[in-house]
């Protein structure tokens, strides 16, 4: 739809509210009023800014502070579990020496004590032999002699044989 105008176009009511509103924007930037509110914003929107960006970079400094003390406690863990690996190895090789020693020292003592017995058991054995040998040549000797001596001569020569015997066996 089309208006025609009846009459010339500054005296239409829209042209009034036209020049009234470029009037009050013109007023406006002249007293400075939304210069200033511009200005005053953008200030403020760059302070703001600003207080992010210093906080950022504190943030930042105190992670790097903080990776650089951890990078330090962990070389520092790294240089103590080394070191404890290393006292760890030698103990063992102190301790792995100690038990060889002592394993030696173990069987030596059971070897002296062995070699101990089996000459006890030899010399047990010696005496049994002796003493059986003894036995032997004594129950042989009596045998023979009942059977070749006369009663009178036997009962003689068995008195010298006891009397004797005290030197002979020592």
């Amino acid at each position: 739809m089309v208006i025609l105008a009846t009459g010339p176009f500054y005296l239409e009511p829209t042209f009034f509210v036209a020049v009234s509103f470029a009037l009050f924007i013109g007023l406006l930037v002249w007293k400075k009023i939304i210069p200033g509110m511009l200005f005053k914003m953008l200030d403020e929107r760059s302070d703001k800014i600003q207080a992010q960006l210093e906080e950022a970079r504190t943030l930042k400094e105190e992670g790097q502070a903080l990776l650089a003390q951890y990078q330090r406690k962990h070389r520092d863990a790294e240089k103590d579990a080394e070191a404890m690996i290393a006292q760890a190895k030698e103990e063992a090789e102190i301790f792995g020496k100690e038990a060889e020693k002592n394993l030696e020292v173990a069987f030596r003592r059971q070897t002296r004590a062995t070699e101990e017995k089996i000459a006890q058991a030899e010399a047990q054995a010696v005496k049994e032999v002796k003493a059986a040998a003894a036995e032997a040549a004594i129950s042989a000797a009596s045998s023979v002699l009942q059977t070749n001596l006369k009663a009178g001569k036997h009962k003689k020569l068995v008195d010298e044989a006891i009397k004797d015997l005290d030197k002979r066996l020592n």
